[in-house]
Order: C-alpha cells, then structure tokens, then sequence
C-alpha cells in the first residue's frame, strides 16, 4: 500500500497573474521575428528549421540567462538536446527567472546530477519490446515509437535515452518489423503512436502507417500522443485534418502544462482537429514551479475544455535522471486533486497516475472515499470532508438480476 504524506499547506509559488488572467486566450505573435513575412511564420517547415538548438542562438536571444541556464545549455548535448521552436520560444518571460514555460525547455545545469530512484528507462518500456521501437506492455494495445524527434524538447522527457538520437537501424526497416508483429498478435487491438513526436512526419508517411494499421482486421482502435499543437500549432492544417478524419475511431491525446501554453494560434489548432472529429484528450505532467499551484491547474483544466479538450491524465513526473528539480511530492499531486474535485466541473478532473517506475503501468492516486463498509452499508467522504451513509443490497454475482 502507498503511504501518503500527511495532509499540510501546498508551497505555492508566487503568481504573476491572476487566475482569471490565466484563462484568457492570448497570442503568441512573433516578437523577435516581427519582420519575418507573416507567411513563413505561419509554415511549420520554417518554423522546424528555425529552432533554437544551440548556446549560440540561445545566448543571442536571451542575454540574461542565468548560470545555471548556461551551464545547462553547454552541457544539452550530453543529455538531451535542446531544441524550441521560435513560437513557442515567444511565450517565455525572460524577465521572470521562474517562468513556467522557461522551466520547461530551457536546460539547466541540474540536468547534469542523479539523485536516489532516477532511471534511464524509468518505465521499463526496452524490455517490453519484443520488436525494435515498440512496446507492448499491456495485453491488448502496443506503443510505436515511429520517429526520434519532437518539435521542442522538454527538459523532463521520459524517453531522453532515445529522443533527438540518431537510431541504429532506419525509421522505415522498424516499422516494417512492427506492423508485422501487430499483423502476427491479433490480441492487439489498440496501437497508439508516440516518439518522438507522430505528427513532425510528412503528410505522405503518417498516412501511410495509418493506412497500414487499419488494414490489419484485428487493430480496433487508433491513437497519436503529440505535443504538436502546443509547440507547433503551424503544422496542423486543413490538408493534414483531412488525411486524419479517414481514420476513424482515431483519438489524439495532446501533452499541456500550463494555461499560457493555450494560446490563441493552440485554441485553433485544437479545434480544427475536433472539427474533423477527433476526441481530444491531455495528458499533463505535474512540475514544480510549473504548475504545483491549485489555481493554475484550475485555470488549466477549464481552459483545456475551452479548447475542447478532454484533461485525461495528471502524471506523477517520471523519475528520469537529472529531472530532481522538477519533481514535486505525492502528496502536493493529491492536494491539487482535492483542490479540483467537485470546485470545477467532473470533465476537467484528470486522473492522477503514477506510470510504476520498473514497468508496472499507470497506477491511479487517490485518496480513500471510502471510510468503512459492511454488508448492508458503506460510509462515504465527499470533496467537503463530509460523510455519508450509502445502504447496498447483499452482494450478488456479477450479470445476475437473482
């Protein structure tokens, strides 16, 4: 059994805006690329070439970067390389040295240090390969891992042994190898695409690999993990909606920390892949200094439902080497939970989850609803603290109406 901390204040950082501030939608415009015409700004292939990959470039754009950063920046190419898009780029306050979207992508010397319980491959995902690139850890859905890059890097990225490194064996010899493995175990029913990031592959290839998916009788179901929209909203286009929408039933789950990564240009995104009628769902990571704040996540939560998605899954952070400084306690995760249900609407109230450090799956965290239980009755807490008398009928075999 987990044990959990006892209950006490939630360290929040300050804000530098009000939660109501928060939720407002806001552009991300081009700041220091002003001068750029407005139609590379708007062509995701531009905006690819031009990240920020360098100390160089980084140095030259953020003159007040703190030691630390430097020292980060020097030693990315060691771990894991440091890569933003220039949008996305725009949404950091270089005035604020805690800023929650420079936490997130800015290397830090911190990366450089492994504290007790860090992994390489925190969720074991190598040994549940049975093929190179894919994992089947639960019995009836695979993971393919179809190419090592991502629009931006986030600096806590649970796959950094793999991601921005070149493989050793091409992209198109694996996925062979893995279609045919899915084609071969018909209790797959179920295959979600990650990376790296699914969506940074051409129109052409991403709708080859759907296609060939969907032509295997015993693959149900589709999904796409990507960080696209946030980082690079330019790349969803009506061209690539349009390939997507033939897939269906095709769910897309999007990867959101904070609501000032909800900008204007990531609404639109958003709704354009729901107009063409994929559920969307998020996936967040809880980070200290990032979104280890009640009121942030509330604002994040209902501004995700803005944007007509679903808030999925808060994870516990993976314990990846060198992401100490980005880890927060169990028990801040459960407060904010408890900051959530029943103040905010049901549908934004992700699930909290730890993914079991040695493979074990996501396992729910909750706190216990239920006090005590007897044959003919059970006693409940609800989101106030107060208790509750539910009275049940004997127990009964599961589908019998005796």
């Amino acid at each position: 059994m987990l044990e959990v901390e006892p209950s006490s204040q939630i360290e929040e950082p300050p804000l530098s805006r009000s939660a109501e501030d928060l939720k407002e939608f806001v552009s991300a415009g081009q700041g220091r690329w002003a001068d750029l015409p407005a139609s590379q700004w708007q062509d995701w292939r531009w905006q690819l070439q031009n990240r920020i990959t360098s100390y160089e470039q980084l140095e030259g754009l953020a003159p007040n970067l703190a030691p630390e950063e430097r020292a980060g920046a020097l030693a990315a190419s060691r771990k894991l390389a440091m890569s933003i898009t220039p949008y996305f780029f725009n949404l950091i306050d270089f005035k604020d040295p805690g800023c929650p979207i420079r936490r997130q992508v800015i290397p830090r010397v911190e990366e450089t240090q492994s504290a007790p319980g860090e992994l390489t491959d925190p969720c074991d995902e190598d040994s549940h390969s049975p093929v190179p690139g894919l994992v089947h850890g639960y019995p009836d859905r695979v993971l393919m891992l179809v190419t090592d890059r991502c629009a931006s890097y986030c600096r806590y990225c649970t796959r950094s042994r793999l991601v921005g490194r070149a493989p050793t064996e091409s992209f198109e010899s694996r996925l062979d190898q893995q279609i045919d493995y899915i084609s071969r175990t018909p209790a797959v029913r179920d295959v979600l695409l990650s990376g790296g990031d699914p969506l940074l592959l051409n129109d052409q290839k991403l709708e080859s690999i759907l296609e060939r998916l969907r032509a295997i009788r015993h693959v149900e179901f589709l999904r796409i993990g990507t960080r696209v929209p946030i980082f690079l909203p330019q790349r969803i286009t009506k061209e690539l909606c349009a390939i997507l929408r033939r897939f269906h039933p095709l769910f897309i789950s999007i990867h959101s920390n904070h609501p000032r990564e909800l900008t204007v240009e990531a609404r639109t995104a958003l709704e354009r892949l729901a107009d063409a009628g994929i559920p969307l769902g998020n996936q967040s990571v809880l980070l200290r200094g990032v979104n280890d704040n009640p009121d942030v996540m509330k604002a994040h939560v209902q501004k995700l439902l803005m944007c007509r998605v679903r808030p999925y899954y808060l994870y516990q952070c993976d314990p990846v080497h060198g992401t100490a400084h980005l880890r927060t306690s169990v028990n801040t995760g459960l407060q904010i939970m408890r900051s959530l249900r029943g103040h905010t609407t049901g549908y934004a109230v992700p699930a909290y989850v730890i993914d079991a450090p040695g493979g074990g799956g996501k396992v729910p965290i909750c706190e216990d609803s239920v006090l005590s239980w007897t044959t003919d009755r059970i006693l409940i807490r609800n989101y106030e603290g107060r208790i509750f008398e539910y009275r049940q009928l004997p127990s009964h075999k599961p589908g019998s109406h005796q």
